[in-house]
């Protein structure tokens, strides 16, 4: 390494697990250390994130995750993006008076999508049992876990609400009417009860056949039944400042399950760049690649002010795209081969202007799609009637504006070479109540809609919502070699493609890049609640320096400097040709881990 980190690059050839939350890294590793791979090692760490960071995902919350099979020699895609409602039309909302789909309450409820999508990674590519890569997180959740102070604040800051209208979430977040200080043991005897019920009652002849039996209680047995009973007649209070109804029906539960599908891929420099598609908005990072192919970023210095701008110009751009023509590839179609055409990238990199800043809404205008990029800059121009009663959109890194972006992600390499890369979500204790008896509330996801007919995102029963969850893996030459994410809603793919440029160009490690100044636009249409543009607006750490932030100034952008390691929460793990494995974790925070030997 060339100076200073915050942390040694994690280096050996056993495994590498790094994560969030330390615990949830220490866990993948036992499971590694007892013999199992990297997808029981996934699903384990995935079980307790839900347990230690309540505030950030949950049971039944979302999960999409890519990774590589060293047995099958395949990369894939799991999508466990849960679908709206049968019940969820444009029309309800319209009857309602909503111009947006509400961030919080049992409105913007989809499917539950996470447990079913760890419990298919397990029984397809796992070696384990059900109990063995349960058993951790129902153990944190029935004895303790020291509760972090992210989630004391976030649970202070709606306990007078849930107190008054979310008294299921009250009991379980607020034990004795006291909101949890920070450090202190904290239980949820519900989750573990759940957790446990299905481990006891999954029952069969095989290793996957009892884990199918766990699906199916969840799908079909006492957790739906929970789910419908509560949803039969809860009429809770959410941010429109009214009482609603869930659209979310046993039915659709019962109906749905995780699928594997293929990843798109581009590539970069003799790299291969393994995304979600683009019901997801994994496909904006191949973009902005495609864009900056058309620059010398070597020549550049990457903590300059010329690479910002052209990193944040690039952005802009790809995301504008994002907002015009991402949707559910299985209702629409989504121009995808072009926006990662090069011919399209090179006429939306002349665009950029070294010198100055655009503030307006530029997505590409493809033949036959024109009225998708009108729609797009259109919606990013309106003022829409939000409210203000209870929590709203996803969960706050507060630095980044008033309610947005944050969720949880592991990255996890075995000594056999099997790579996955996780980001779940949703289900976030602020955003919706707790079902009585389960001890996790349900999702909002479907506030990602556009209540608009005609878009690749609008809302349709049966239709994932156009998510931020954006894991990611890369070959090189050809062969599996990184896995890489982060939290942050629609910052997720920018500052994985700072660290990624960085690591490419400029030869940084990967905690040399980590611990790096990051940044980010906020220039486009936000895709959570309520879905506010800021054209021209970024954000910077001030470690970059003041020289740098002045010629930002200078050219234009509306900066915002944030506080000193307060933008970001990579994690990462590479394996080298050599079969040396690599991992870092971001300080930020002082949560997330690399554990690895």
């Amino acid at each position: 390494m060339s100076g200073f980190t915050t942390r040694p690059e994690i280096r050996g050839s056993f495994g590498m697990v790094t994560s969030t939350h330390w615990i949830a890294s220490a866990v993948g590793f036992g499971i590694l250390e007892q013999g199992g791979n990297a997808f029981d090692a996934a699903v384990a760490a995935g079980l307790v994130l839900q347990v230690v960071e309540p505030h950030l995902n949950g049971p039944a919350g979302d999960l999409p995750v890519i990774f590589h099979d060293a047995t099958t020699d395949r990369t894939q895609v799991l999508c466990a993006q849960g679908t709206a409602p049968a019940a969820a039309t444009i029309e309800v909302f319209e009857q309602l008076g909503l111009e947006l789909i509400p961030g919080s309450g049992l409105l913007p409820g989809v499917v539950p999508g996470a447990f079913d999508g760890w419990m298919q990674l397990l029984r397809d590519h796992g070696t384990m049992e059900l109990g063995q890569v349960m058993t951790p997180a129902i153990t944190y959740a029935r004895d303790g876990h020291p509760m972090l102070a992210g989630v004391s604040k976030a649970i202070e800051g709606v306990a007078p609400f849930m107190a008054e209208e979310w008294p299921t979430s009250a009991a379980v977040w607020t034990p004795g009417g006291e909101v949890p200080t920070p450090g202190e043991l904290f239980r949820n005897p519900d989750l573990a009860a759940t957790y446990q019920r299905l481990v006891d009652e999954a029952t069969g002849d095989t290793r996957e056949g009892r884990i199918d039996a766990a699906r199916d209680l969840w799908r079909r047995g006492f957790v739906v039944d929970a789910i419908e009973d509560y949803l039969a007649t809860a009429e809770v209070a959410d941010v429109t400042g009214s009482r609603n109804r869930a659209l979310l029906t046993r039915a659709d539960i019962e109906g749905w399950e995780a699928h594997y599908e293929a990843p798109v891929e581009i590539d970069y420099h003799g790299y291969t760049i393994c995304k979600t598609g683009p019901w997801g908005q994994g496909p904006v990072l191949l973009q902005g690649l495609r864009i900056l192919e058309n620059f010398d970023l070597a020549a550049m210095d990457p903590m300059g002010a010329d690479f910002v701008h052209l990193v944040v110009e690039a952005m802009k751009l790809a995301y504008a795209d994002r907002e015009a023509y991402y949707g559910d590839p299985d209702f629409t179609d989504i121009p995808l081969e072009t926006l990662l055409s090069r011919d399209y990238a090179r006429d939306r990199a002349a665009l950029i202007d070294m010198k100055t800043a655009s503030t307006d809404q530029r997505p590409g205008r493809i033949p036959g799609f024109e009225h998708w990029a009108d729609a797009a800059i259109a919606r990013a121009a309106r003022d829409f009637k939000a409210g203000t009663g209870a929590s709203v959109g996803e969960p706050t890194m507060a630095h980044l504006t008033e309610r947005k972006g944050d969720t949880v992600h592991l990255d996890i390499i075995d000594q056999w070479g099997n790579m996955v890369s996780a980001t779940p979500s949703g289900g976030w204790l602020q955003s919706a109540p707790v079902v009585p008896g389960l001890g996790f509330p349900l999702n909002t996801r479907a506030q990602m809609f556009w209540l608009e007919d005609g878009l690749p995102s609008s809302l349709a029963p049966g239709r994932r919502p156009r998510t931020t969850l954006t894991p990611s893996l890369v070959k090189k030459d050809g062969k599996p070699w990184l896995v890489m994410g982060t939290p942050g809603g629609d910052q997720q793919d920018q500052w994985q493609l700072i660290w990624f440029l960085r690591l490419v160009h400029h030869g940084l490690d990967i905690q040399e890049g980590i611990d790096a100044p990051l940044f980010h636009s906020q220039h486009f249409q936000g895709s959570f609640y309520p879905r506010k543009a800021n054209p021209g607006a970024m954000m910077i750490e001030p470690a970059i320096g003041d020289d740098v932030i002045a010629d930002l100034r200078g050219r234009g952008h509306t900066v915002t400097v944030s506080a000193p390691w307060s933008v970001g929460r990579l994690t990462a793990a590479i394996r080298d040709e050599d079969g040396l494995l690599r991992a870092g974790a971001t300080p930020r925070l002082m949560q997330a881990y690399a554990v690895g030997r």
